[in-house]
């Protein structure tokens, strides 16, 4: 059974990169969102059991994102990938409930660990 993912990201490109980043052999089903309030949407309907999240997006940021999924308990495993690398940022997210944190533009061999390290990737 594949791993339902969001990508959540307000750039195409952006997105784009970051799933060509992923592991060619790694079963996802990947539902895009271009902003947090899509990015949460796919979360309630099931599809984020991993989710990739910006910081910076129209609508409702990152920021905003993990703040409600910690307000309202919500359980799924963020990534951060962002271009904000400033540790103030990046200890902000953790606070937040964020996994990991990866700057922008994503490569595979800053993914695949996290992947790894986490169980998500064989």
């Amino acid at each position: 059974m594949s791993l339902p993912i969001v990508i959540a990201d307000d750039s195409l490109l952006a997105r784009k990169v970051l799933t060509k980043a992923l592991p060619e052999d790694w079963d996802v089903d990947i539902t895009y969102a271009s902003n947090g309030r899509e990015a949460l949407a796919a979360y309630r309907a099931g599809k984020a059991s991993v989710m990739f999240l910006d910081l910076t997006m129209p609508d409702m940021t990152g920021y905003q994102v993990l703040e409600a999924l910690q307000h309202e308990d919500l359980n799924t495993f963020v990534i951060v990938v962002s271009a904000d690398v400033q540790p103030m940022a990046q200890e902000r997210v953790r606070t937040l409930g964020a996994a990991a944190f990866v700057a922008k533009p994503v490569t595979p061999e800053a993914l695949l660990p996290i992947l790894k390290e986490y169980g998500l990737y064989a």
